[in-house]
């Protein structure tokens, strides 16, 4: 699931955003927003893939809006009725520009062009062996060789760390989605561990760093099939 909000001071404008997004399966509206700064509130704790941004509002101009967003954070689709803006929303890195009045289709294309760019900076992200999360009004790099495990806590997440845990407001679902599957893997609805850091295991705890994790009944299976596969059995 990609995660998106809508920022515009025209309330039909947000309605039909609303509406094309709810046809998408893989986008996750967090919320619609008349007040840029308010909307800042939100991008300054937590992550959102996709930020469909106006041009023109009252108190700021959306393509100045855009510079104080992280480009590494946040994708950005700019929504305007003027077309004269579509260099400038390209200057500033604009993954595209629709113009109104926005037919669906256009707006797919669009949804799909940011999606590419998620999954590149995911993939881009494993590959290097790191993943970014958001915690303390800032950008962490995380090394994937650093994490100890993961708990989930509700709509937070708890990454253990050698020197302290990194907290950061986002679903052990989500942050699975950024891990190599070969190396991580859930055992159980509040843990995720990378399989190498595990040192003993019994039929229903591992343990990492003096810590006891629980196998949770539904992820044993699933848990054993792949460790004996590890094992050559």
């Amino acid at each position: 699931m990609l995660s998106c909000i809508a920022i515009d001071d025209e309330p039909l404008a947000l309605e039909l955003m609303k509406k094309y997004i709810s046809k998408i399966y893989f986008l996750e509206l967090k919320g619609v927003f008349s007040d840029p700064f308010e909307a800042k509130k939100l991008l300054e704790y937590t992550h959102i893939d996709i930020v469909f941004l106006d041009i023109q509002m009252p108190d700021i101009n959306g393509i100045e809006f855009s510079k104080i967003i992280s480009k590494k954070d946040s994708a950005v689709i700019f929504t305007t009725a003027f077309s004269e803006y579509a260099v400038d929303g390209f200057n500033v890195d604009a993954i595209d520009y629709l113009l109104k009045p926005i037919e669906y289709d256009r707006f797919l294309k669009s949804v799909y062009k940011a999606k590419e760019y998620a999954d590149f900076i995911s993939n881009q992200e494993m590959q290097d062996g790191y993943v970014f999360v958001k915690s303390d009004y800032q950008m962490t790099k995380i090394n994937l060789k650093d994490i100890l495990y993961i708990e989930g806590l509700d709509d937070y997440i708890k990454i253990y760390l050698p020197q302290k845990p990194i907290l950061t407001l986002m679903t052990l679902k989500t942050i699975a989605l950024k891990l190599p599957a070969k190396e991580f893997i859930r055992i159980h609805r509040s843990y995720i561990i990378p399989i190498s850091k595990i040192e003993h295991i019994s039929k229903s705890r591992v343990k990492i760093a003096d810590k006891e994790i629980p196998i949770g009944v539904s992820y044993s299976e699933s848990f054993f099939a792949v460790m004996d596969k590890r094992m050559g059995g």
